[in-house]
């Protein structure tokens, strides 16, 4: 390895440390290992992101310092409760270790399902996590950080729901990072097959104010006539730079609703891939951002329509504050076979500040005929009207811009149809309003 690379690998997550890491999961399958290997020599291949690449236009690239991050070695002792709704099991990782886990219902387990922690997932159902681990390949610009989540990844968890089983309640995965200068890698995958039901909910948190590292990837793939509905909810500490590749399969028929809610972060980016392979296919693409500080929000959007008679919508809004920044680009493609495809895509920015920037940038690719989309974006700022209206009701100016701001999210919130989990996302958000 060059010198050069080798800092590019990292003081902290160098391949001393790699070796380390691997020997310490010496445990698990031949190929899990050789998978991780490929991936770290990957890592070390790619170059980090330049000022030439257009999947990074607009983000910062000197503020991606990659020096002095570590991999945690003991669990926190502090760990927030944030499934406070009622859901089928969950599984909570503390630094990268697994602390706790509730036991999938006994009914659920006669039927099939399986709801387990990633290493366990690997030594117990090796051929399923072979068939559907990152089965599409990271194309939005975080190659080299996907590739540094497999090489190190060890949180994270596989939901799977066998052919017809329909589960109501959630599952949930919770990843705590603590300490200064930690990492985490986690790694989920959920897989439905025919006409399977289910929701997985994941959260993404810091339980202090230190310098933390997060890249996390998740493989969701719906199969025919299956319904899935995704929630992903980070709260990072203030001084975390965060990395989070989603890739979403949508079969024949298949319905998947994923909403990703990205409240922490010094510098956030969010890498969302829609696939829609079969007729009848219909992927709805949510996200809810407030930023504050100085912080940025990166997010990446792909909707691929492979099949014909399929339909996406993308629903982004963002309440920009203070010094933030937000950037939002995401294309719409549909191939020459996918015939009456029906995508939309929006992006809508909230200025809450003179100095806050939002940069917008949707796109469309389309090669066939007889199809209908459309892509927009807005960015505007609260009416003063409205906000007058709520002081002279004797609000508060802070409480009054509260309100608007989660008057303009509900639109995305509405979405759901589980009222408790619901109103926990909306508790998680306005906790945000009051640091």
């Amino acid at each position: 390895m060059s010198a050069l690379t080798e800092l590019f690998a990292a003081p902290g997550l160098d391949s001393t440390r790699f070796a380390t890491h691997l020997s310490q999961r010496s445990y698990l399958p031949d190929w899990w290992l050789e998978t991780k290997k490929a991936a770290w020599n990957q890592f070390c291949a790619l170059p980090m992101p330049s000022r030439t690449d257009e999947t990074w236009r607009f983000s910062s690239l000197s503020t991606l310092d990659l020096a002095g991050f570590e991999l945690p070695e003991d669990a926190s002792q502090h760990i927030p409760n944030l499934s406070d709704f009622p859901h089928a099991a969950e599984i909570i990782f503390s630094n990268r270790q697994l602390v706790a886990r509730s036991t999938v219902p006994a009914d659920l387990v006669a039927k099939g399902v399986i709801f387990a922690p990633l290493d366990d997932a690997i030594v117990q159902h090796g051929e399923l996590i072979k068939k559907y681990f990152q089965k599409l390949p990271a194309n939005l610009g975080s190659e080299k950080f996907v590739a540094l989540n497999t090489a190190f990844s060890a949180s994270g968890a596989l939901l799977f729901v066998p052919k017809g089983v329909e589960i109501t309640e959630p599952f949930v995965v919770q990843h705590t990072l603590s300490g200064a200068n930690k990492a985490t890698f986690p790694h989920t995958i959920v897989i439905l097959e025919d006409n399977a039901k289910a929701t997985l909910v994941e959260f993404f948190v810091s339980a202090d104010k230190g310098r933390h590292l997060a890249s996390g990837v998740n493989d969701l793939h719906a199969g025919p006539g299956a319904q899935l509905i995704y929630v992903g909810a980070q709260n990072w500490s203030a001084d975390t730079l965060a990395f989070q590749t989603n890739s979403i399969v949508a079969e024949r028929d298949a319905k998947v609703l994923s909403l990703n809610v990205h409240l922490g972060g010094r510098q956030a980016r969010h890498e969302s891939h829609s696939r829609l392979l079969g007729p009848g296919a219909h992927s709805e693409m949510l996200a809810l951002t407030v930023a504050t500080g100085d912080h940025e929000f990166d997010q990446r959007t792909l909707q691929t329509h492979v099949a014909p008679n399929t339909t996406s919508n993308l629903l982004y809004k963002n309440a920009l504050l203070d010094k933030a920044t937000t950037i939002f680009s995401g294309l719409i493609i549909v191939e020459p076979d996918a015939q009456k495809t029906d995508a939309y895509q929006k992006n809508r920015n909230l200025l809450l500040s003179d100095e806050a920037e939002a940069h917008s940038l949707p796109g469309l690719e389309i090669q066939a005929n007889d199809v209908r989309c459309s892509h927009g974006s807005t960015s505007s700022r609260i009416e003063p009207e409205q906000e007058f209206y709520l002081q002279a009701r004797g609000i508060n100016p802070e409480a009054a811009k509260q309100m608007l701001v989660f008057a303009f999210f509900e639109e995305v919130l509405n979405k759901l149809e589980n009222e408790a989990l619901h109103a926990s996302l909306s508790t998680l958000i306005e906790s945000k309003f009051k640091k």
